[in-house]
């Protein structure tokens, strides 16, 4: 199930970001609205657009998040590999496991640490 899922959403995720699919939509916005005056701008007229687009919306909001999680975990994995293969310190490898509170800690000692970096590069040149 996780893989047809995944298949699914990376398909349909690929598909609804392509040029043609704007264009797609265009033409039935088009299409919708030139058909009005022919159902007397009706409750039903109405209603066939807010359901296409409710319906729409409600399956694109998992499919884009399915595709969102997917390429974070992907990046993370990449970042964590090349942290592993640098110089750069072991503790930010998994780095997307802490909490909110434990990165933002991590990020204000990385600022200090910019700042000390860049003073001490700023003395060296006077």
């Amino acid at each position: 199930m996780k893989k047809a899922f995944a298949k699914f959403a990376g398909w349909s995720a690929h598909l609804a970001g392509h040029p043609a699919a704007f264009g797609a939509s265009v033409l039935l916005i088009l299409i919708w609205a030139g058909a009005g005056p022919l159902f007397h701008y009706s409750d039903s007229w109405q209603l066939v657009a807010n359901t296409a687009t409710n319906l729409i919306t409600f399956v694109m909001v998992f499919v884009i998040q399915s595709s969102q999680n997917r390429d974070a975990a992907a990046i993370q994995a990449k970042l964590d590999a090349l942290i592993r293969a640098g110089n750069a310190e072991e503790r930010f490898a998994g780095i997307d496991q802490l909490t909110e509170d434990e990165v933002n800690e991590l990020r204000a000692k990385c600022a200090e640490r910019a700042r000390a970096e860049t003073g001490r590069r700023q003395r060296a040149q006077t």
